[in-house]
């Protein structure tokens, strides 16, 4: 007994009814309730789901396709045929005029020696024609090793004199994309002067959910998407999945090669990616054209029926199945599955409605143990049968009637009294309050700023909370104009004033937030939005743990369990009361509030 904490009415004690025989755990409905509560059922089945998974990311060089010119010797930089970047080049264009003293005493080196040569032809001595014939390849190879080519050095000795400049030659065909000297300068052996990419093929760099890893394998193929060609779809493979977790983002980076013969994709181009897993039963990745296949552990693209080498790095192939694939001897039974909608998660708990086979009228609660999530399904690990009902709509309906009962349910496992505040958004209780200032308040920021940076924080939670507001909103147009003033307010914030430290974090933190802001600012509809400012909640919420803001503003923090198919995310509102900005006023006050950075004088 007691007053309600938001109307303050006396609350009134539940009524239990009579169960007539049915469990803690049962509920029986009427055909009217049935058809009010709009309550639909599925199958418990085992089929084959695809895992549609649809990551960002960037294009990027290909590493393995960078070429320095660097001074082999010692000289001065007399010519430079190349004068600025991005023109592109061929294998054996001509780039460096160099002039080297040193140079022109190794060419007189070999003159000297094969003049001996010549001289010693008529020798009867083999021993000395052999030791002049060595000296004369021993300094050959000297001015290999300097970069002349064989043809240079045929030149020299068919010429007969010496020669002080020596012309560097491209190594590959490519973009040049870096200049590092100029005319004039003097080089040291090792100095760079060119840098040379070939863009012929590049590397696409992704960032994979925590979520989606159990679905991405090396040697995927990806459907890439950019900006630039809508409408037209690329073609890459996954060849490699960094083993460490970004502990900001929360992401994995995914590599893909891709194919641009006709270099029609450029570096830092963003891009949309998605890949399409076929599940099976043990979890791991159906791919018929990898049953049973060898590939190369470096070279994705290079696959055989039987073991051998890499035709290009010389590396074992390695079995397809001993990278998560599903080999070709395997039955490939399908997974346990059932619809998206079908549970009721909270937590580690998950919770769904069983039709009775015998009373179309009765539904038996039961915690199962999901799986991972595929596309729009759940994998069950246990706690359903094959061809058992589950209610796919209206469980959110049963589970009230459940609860108003106090029988077990979702929220209340044990059936115990339910607690005043509401599960999923509205004003917490003062009880509930009280408790989360006490034990979730987050510990103050790791870093002491001055109060000029503090104050540029101030400013870009600012126009991040209007950013907020709109979204919870559903006004696209005023969210997009807040967020060109995020990104203003970021470009103004000044890393000067910070040092050591706090200045190599605030660097790592500016980079996050301007990648996520540009992801939102290229959104075409609201529900982009919401994904791009989903990775920017995520990066301002580490902002408020390392560096937090001005004392009289605050910071709180609210997390939406429903949010992007029940996977949940966080965001920070400047006063108490849920705005949900991942369904505006579809839901509303859909979310709770669970930190408190700093409470200050609320708007």
């Amino acid at each position: 007994p007691g007053l309600c904490p938001i109307c303050a009415m006396e609350l009134i004690p539940v009524q239990k009814e009579e169960h007539n025989g049915l469990g803690p755990r049962e509920i029986r409905l009427s055909p009217a309730a049935r058809k009010l509560a709009e309550v639909q059922t599925a199958p418990v089945q085992r089929k084959f789901v695809a895992a549609d998974i649809r990551l960002v990311g960037k294009i990027a060089y290909d590493e393995t396709r960078l070429s320095y010119i660097t001074a082999w010797v010692p000289g001065r930089l007399d010519r430079l045929f190349v004068d600025y970047t991005g023109i592109p080049v061929r294998k054996g264009d001509h780039m460096v005029y160099l002039y080297s003293p040193e140079l022109l005493i190794a060419q007189q080196e070999l003159l000297q020696a094969v003049q001996a040569r010549e001289n010693l032809k008529k020798s009867d001595l083999p021993l000395i024609r052999r030791a002049s014939e060595q000296t004369v390849e021993a300094v050959r190879e000297k001015l290999r090793l300097w970069g002349l080519t064989q043809d240079q050095i045929h030149e020299i000795e068919q010429r007969g004199k010496p020669t002080d400049h020596i012309t560097i030659y491209a190594p590959q065909a490519g973009i040049v994309v870096n200049k590092n000297a100029v005319e004039g300068m003097y080089v040291q052996t090792g100095t760079r002067i060119y840098t040379i990419a070939d863009l012929s093929r590049v590397w696409v760099l992704l960032n994979a959910y925590e979520s989606d890893l159990p679905w991405i394998r090396y040697g995927q193929q990806v459907e890439i998407e950019t900006e630039a060609y809508p409408g037209e779809v690329f073609h890459g493979i996954i060849a490699f999945v960094d083993p460490i977790l970004d502990d900001m983002t929360r992401t994995v980076k995914v590599r893909v090669n891709l194919d641009n013969t006709e270099l029609r994709l450029k570096p830092d181009m963003f891009v949309h990616a998605r890949v399409r897993s076929r599940i099976a039963a043990t979890g791991r990745v159906m791919d018929p054209a990898l049953a049973g296949k060898w590939i190369s552990p470096m070279h994705p693209e290079i696959v055989k029926d039987g073991p051998g080498k890499c035709d290009v790095c010389g590396m074992p192939l390695v079995r397809a199945e001993t990278l998560g694939y599903v080999s070709a001897d395997e039955p490939g039974q399908a997974p346990l599955v059932i619809p998206a909608t079908a549970p009721l998660i909270t937590g580690r708990r998950a919770v769904v409605y069983v039709r009775q086979p015998d009373d179309t009228g009765i539904y038996l609660g039961r915690e199962i143990v999901l799986g991972p999530r595929a596309g729009d399904y759940y994998l069950v690990e246990d706690g359903l049968s094959e061809g058992e009902e589950v209610v796919i709509r209206g469980n959110f309906k049963i589970d009230s009637a459940v609860q108003i009962l106090a029988q077990p349910s979702m929220m209340n496992p044990e059936g115990a009294p339910l607690p005043t505040a509401h599960a999923h958004g509205g004003m917490p209780s003062p009880t509930t309050q009280m408790q989360m200032q006490e034990t979730e308040t987050p510990q103050v920021p790791r870093f002491e700023s001055p109060p000029a940076f503090k104050a540029q924080m101030a400013d870009l939670f600012r126009s991040y909370y209007g950013l907020q507001r709109a979204l919870s909103q559903d006004d696209l147009e005023r969210a997009m104009t807040a967020t060109g003033e995020f990104q203003h307010e970021l470009k103004a914030v000044d890393m000067k004033l910070l040092d050591n430290e706090p200045h190599m974090a605030w660097m790592k933190l500016q980079s996050d937030l301007s990648k996520a802001a540009e992801i939102l600012a290229a959104a075409e509809d609201i529900v982009a939005a919401r994904e791009g400012f989903a990775l920017l909640s995520e990066a301002m919420i580490a902002t408020a743990h390392r560096f937090g803001a001005t004392e009289d503003l605050p910071i709180l923090q609210y997390h939406c369990p429903m949010a992007f198919d029940f996977r949940g995310a966080d965001w920070l509102q400047s006063k108490e009361g849920v705005e949900n900005p991942y369904f505006g006023e579809a839901m509303f006050r859909c979310g709770e509030q669970t930190a408190i950075w700093n409470k200050g004088s609320q708007e």
